[in-house]
């Protein structure tokens, strides 16, 4: 592999062949994403980046990771302020803790690798192929567009819910222990909170959470809107890395000021 590949030098196009979009094979590719995501809410692609890519954006990630910003921050699972008029064991008043590192998209260097591969069109397309929708654009935030999560010892997401329809990740490095992707898929739906299931979820019980084993290379398309989700504890000195690339169906969106402060530490 060249010091400076191509993005379709990053990707297993011999399993995932989206350089070809008109081909059966990737059209098939397309319709098992849509169909996985409508029975779970998620679709997992193993295997996509190849192992050298996996290296080489590690290698990547550990050198950018000493700029990551790393925020404590505690919320609610809507990401919300929450109505005082609701009782105070409701699951919009169950307050939780995230803790994390990210390193935001004006961090990348322009010979990035990773970021050479989010501003590859090809897989932008694919990526609406697969979702179903007709045409994607990459978001119009210079820091929320492409984030590398840096989470660390101690370090975890709490139970939430996505204010975005999708989320497109790349597990790049798993940490020694915990850190392990837990979701309840479709517990909520636009006519049904499903209050008391959630509120069994907050005291403990795990019945019908997925556990997404974090191997290298996977791409994750994941529909958290209705499927609450955290990372459990990170556990070790070993970093867990993931990748995350921000798409909307709509050409300017942006982050507020709000989460930018809170995600980055500071404001575009």
């Amino acid at each position: 592999m060249s010091a400076l590949p191509s993005p379709a030098d990053l990707v297993d196009l011999h399993r995932y062949p989206i350089d070809n979009p008109t081909s059966s094979a990737a059209r098939e590719l397309a319709r098992h994403c849509r169909h996985q995501l409508d029975a779970t809410g998620a679709c997992e692609l193993p295997g996509f980046l190849t192992p050298d890519a996996v290296a080489m954006l590690v290698r990547e990630g550990d050198a950018l990771s000493p700029l990551a910003y790393h925020s404590v921050v505690t919320g609610t699972a809507y990401l919300e302020v929450p109505d005082q008029s609701w009782p105070a064991d409701h699951p919009r008043r169950h307050f939780d803790q995230t803790s994390v590192g990210v390193i935001a998209y004006d961090q990348f260097p322009a010979h990035s690798a990773l970021r050479r591969l989010y501003e590859w069109d090809v897989l932008m397309d694919f990526i609406a192929a697969a979702i179903g929708k007709e045409r994607l654009y990459r978001y119009a935030d210079p820091m929320g567009a492409l984030n590398l999560t840096v989470m660390g010892n101690g370090e975890r997401l709490h139970w939430h819910y996505d204010q975005t329809d999708f989320v497109t990740s790349i597990a790049l490095r798993p940490s020694e222990r915990g850190g392990d992707f837990e979701y309840v898929p479709l517990i909520r739906s636009a006519t049904n909170e499903n209050y008391p299931r959630v509120k069994q979820l907050f005291n403990g019980s795990m019945d019908g959470v997925v556990r997404v084993p974090m191997h290298p290379g996977t791409l994750l398309l994941f529909e958290g809107r209705n499927s609450i989700h955290r990372v459990t504890p990170i556990q070790g000195n070993t970093t867990r890395l993931v990748a995350l690339l921000a798409y909307d169906t709509k050409p300017t969106t942006r982050s507020s000021k709000v989460l930018q402060m809170a995600r980055y530490g500071r404001t575009a």
